[in-house]
């Protein structure tokens, strides 16, 4: 079987989804795709980028290009001087089975946020 051509084929691509009702174009002077993920971006250096919409919904196709990867730090930010209030330590406590205390502890651990403070301390208890 003969190799078509990148080109060819887009243009081959463009006219049967033009007689579908598709409207395909490709974006030009793309130089880079970013696409951020919450550990890591993957980048795509010097890709195809088709953009095709359909039925008032715009969708972009990336094509080729030199793919890297580069993984994120993840930094929590926690508010110093955090105080849990007396409802979620109850909340926590409960949901835990925990002490009071031992609630209010997981909370200022977890930076306020209720449901890792529950799973920290039943992770604890196992």
């Amino acid at each position: 079987m003969k190799k078509i051509p990148p080109r060819v084929l887009r243009r081959m691509q463009a006219r049967m989804l033009g007689n579908l009702g598709l409207d395909l174009k490709e974006v030009q002077g793309v130089e880079e795709v970013v696409i951020k993920m919450q550990d890591k971006d993957i980048k795509i250096k010097s890709p195809a980028v088709l953009m095709m919409k359909l039925e008032g919904e715009v969708i972009y196709q990336i094509v080729g290009g030199e793919v890297s990867e580069e993984q994120r730090i993840v930094e929590e930010v926690v508010e110093e001087g955090y105080t849990p209030s007396d409802e979620d330590v109850f909340l926590v406590s409960s949901q835990a089975g925990v002490s009071e205390d031992e609630a209010r502890r997981a909370l200022i651990e977890a930076g306020g946020d209720l449901a890792k403070a529950i799973l920290l301390l039943k992770s604890r208890k196992t």
